[in-house]
Formats: C-alpha cells, structure tokens, sequence
C-alpha cells in the first residue's frame, strides 16, 4: 500500500461509528461476503474483513485512492460506485455515492496502517487517560471535543479530573498540551484556570502555559525562551499547517538578522521537537540567510546532544 506521511496528511477530525454488532452485520450483507463465508462472532467477522479489505484494495492502488479520497473529503460523488467498494459494502451505492458505515471503519484502519495515524472515533474515551484524552482530542473541531469531554467527565470525580489533565501537561505532545491548556482554561471553569496557575511556577511547562493564557504574571528565563518558542511551533507542525505558519510563529515580523539571531538560541534548549522545527526553516525559509543559520543550529544541537547523552 502506499505510506503517507504527516504532511500529505494532515491530522483529521473524529469519526461517528456505530457499535460493533451493527458493523458486523454490515459485513455479513455485503455482497463479497461469501467469499469469507460471513462465521465466528462479530470480532471475529470484523477481523477478518479488515484483513480482506486489505488485500483487494492492495491489489488495486485506484481503488485504494478512491476509499482514501472518499473519507478525506465526506462528499458524495457523482457516477456509479466502483464494483470492488460496491461489493465490499465501503459504499452506499445509490448515485451520488458515499462511503457507508463499513467504508468509514475500513477507510479508518487503512490510514492508521499507512500514515501511523489513529483516527479517533467519537465516544470511545471515556474511559482512557487524561494524557489519551489529550492526545485524541488534537484534532476535535470545537462542539465534538465538548462532547467527547463531557463523556470523559460522566462519572469522574472533577477536581480528580483536572488535577490529572494538569498533570498530563508535563508529558504529552506539544499539540496535546496546547490541547489541555486550552481545555483547563476554557472548559473547566475556576478549578481549571486554578490547576493552571499552579502550574506557572513548573520550570518550561510553567512558561508555555503563561505564554499561552497570555499570563502577563510569569515570563520566561532566558533559558526557557527556547523551549516555549520550539513548543508553540512544533504545536503547529503536529497539526499539519504549512510550513509558512511554522515559520511565522518564530520570526513573528522580525527582521532577517532577529530571526538569524532567534534561530541560533533554539539550539541552547533541550525541547524534544527542536530539530523538526528547525528542519522546516532549513527546507522551507525563503531567506537562505536564516536556512544557513538553521543548520548551523541543528548541528550545533545535535553537538550538545551528544555530550548531554
């Protein structure tokens, strides 16, 4: 099959899913499905479907676009289905076409194969981690990650919950806790804008989450200007946005002899994203001024790299 990478693909909003048994029979009515004679329980079914579905659409790369061009863009398209989605129960046949319930979990598992990336399915966090709450919720529009947060609270005692979200902040990716800072600060009332203040103190962490919330309170040590500034871009990169946006959140309308002289500092920090971001100004900078000054600090970071480990 062919891998996609994070910049082919960007990161894409949860799905709606029905439960397992309903998939299953879906299986078990699609015209191709005697070709597996449709036994075993409902697992069992959908295991050896996703297999199948693996090795038709292997065997034929258009057919492959199409499911992946069909469930990045959820419009329905003009002409008659293509047989193999047809018989595969991916599509609803009728003209336009659009991917069935079976072409969204399939199309799901495909890219998870092929990019790495795990789509999240709407509803299915309740019970995971605040770090695997923040994690899922990097690509939520706004109504659904309320949504999938209220589902992650049901039960949960709240001060327990924000004290957790708040503590998963220190470990997760910088998309995650830009995630949770904004969650803390806008969806949890007093007790999260209290975790966050609490936070400020926290060497690094503390200052990307005044940076952040705009806390004028706290600013940041010279030692730190790197980390927050390597956090709120590689947030950006994680996302997928351009490599422009990545660029402008650093050089923020600084001169080319600034953004020289900022891009040199990156290399004094130890954020764990520091030589992704500096590879987009290397590859991407318009001003070759400033990409020499970003490979001058890459290998600069990876000299101090070596003697740190």
């Amino acid at each position: 099959m062919r891998s996609y990478d994070d910049e082919t693909l960007p990161l894409q909003p949860p799905i709606r899913l029905p439960d397992e048994a309903t998939l299953a029979a879906a299986v078990r009515a699609a015209p191709l499905a005697e070709e597996l004679g449709a036994e075993g329980g409902d697992a069992e079914v959908l295991a050896a479907w996703a297999d199948h579905c693996r090795e038709r659409l292997a065997a034929d790369e258009g057919l492959l676009v199409e499911l992946i061009r069909l469930f990045l863009s959820r419009e329905p398209v003009k002409g008659e289905a293509p047989e193999t989605l047809a018989g595969l129960g991916l599509v609803r046949t009728a003209e336009p076409y659009t991917l069935s319930w079976l072409g969204l979990w399939a199309a799901r598992l495909i890219i998870a194969d092929t990019t790495g990336q795990e789509i999240p399915v709407m509803g299915s966090f309740a019970g995971a981690d605040a770090a695997t709450l923040l994690h899922a919720l990097r690509s939520y529009p706004e109504a659904e990650r309320d949504e999938e947060l209220a589902g992650w609270l049901k039960g949960r005692d709240r001060d327990d919950a924000v004290a957790s979200l708040a503590a998963a902040l220190a470990t997760v990716s910088p998309l995650s806790r830009a995630v949770g800072v904004e969650v803390l600060s806008h969806d949890l009332g007093d007790e999260g804008r209290h975790a966050l203040l609490r936070l400020l103190e926290e060497p690094k962490l503390g200052a990307v989450v005044a940076a952040r919330t705009a806390n004028p309170q706290r600013q940041p040590v010279p030692e730190e200007i790197a980390w927050v500034l390597v956090d709120m871009a590689a947030a950006l990169l994680e996302f997928g946005d351009a490599p422009d946006e990545v660029i402008k959140s650093i050089a923020m309308g600084m001169n080319s002899e600034e953004q020289a002289a900022t891009i040199a500092i990156l290399a004094f920090g130890d954020h764990p994203w520091t030589g992704r971001v500096l590879q987009v100004f290397i590859d991407h900078h318009p001003d070759e001024r400033i990409a020499a000054a970003a490979r001058k600090a890459l290998r600069r970071l990876r000299g101090l790299s070596d003697l740190r480990g």
